[in-house]
């Protein structure tokens, strides 16, 4: 189980090599002052055991989808990145962007104005590690 949370499993297919890895690269996340690096499985696998299990569950759909040639070129992963970023925003939404918070604090942030306006990480750093997908809609975009 743990393999499949390595950096090298996430990027053994090209779907994910040559997209989404070479986004992340050029990011906060890959590469910062301090030398930290969160890996993908950092960001898109829970740490607890119930939780974790309850996404590789899911995430066997997108294996599904990889096995399927759903998204295995680069045109057909385009035309379906909105729909998987979708996904991937609503499972951080509904864990009050649980992944994010194993590495930052609220100590440095203004967590009231989160609270009132009924916002997680997410709802403000859509892109923060992958490019946005065309066809976001505004109010995607603004949350």
């Amino acid at each position: 189980m743990e393999a499949t949370n390595t950096l090298e499993f996430c990027v053994s297919c090209h779907e994910m090599r040559d997209t989404v890895y070479q986004e992340y690269k050029k990011t906060v996340h890959y590469q910062n002052r301090t030398g930290v690096r969160a890996i993908c499985s950092d960001c898109h696998v829970p740490k607890d055991w119930t939780h974790k299990m309850l996404r590789k569950i899911k995430a066997s759909g997108e294996v599904w989808g990889k096995l399927t040639g759903t998204i295995d070129t680069m045109e057909k992963f385009e035309a379906k990145r909105l729909e998987l970023a979708t996904h991937e925003w609503e499972r951080m939404k509904a864990s009050d962007s649980r992944e994010c918070r194993n590495c930052h604090s609220f100590d440095g942030m203004n967590p009231a104005k989160a609270t009132e306006r009924k916002q997680t990480c997410i709802d403000c750093h859509k892109g923060i590690a992958h490019q946005k997908p065309k066809g976001m809609k505004d109010e995607d975009e603004e949350e």
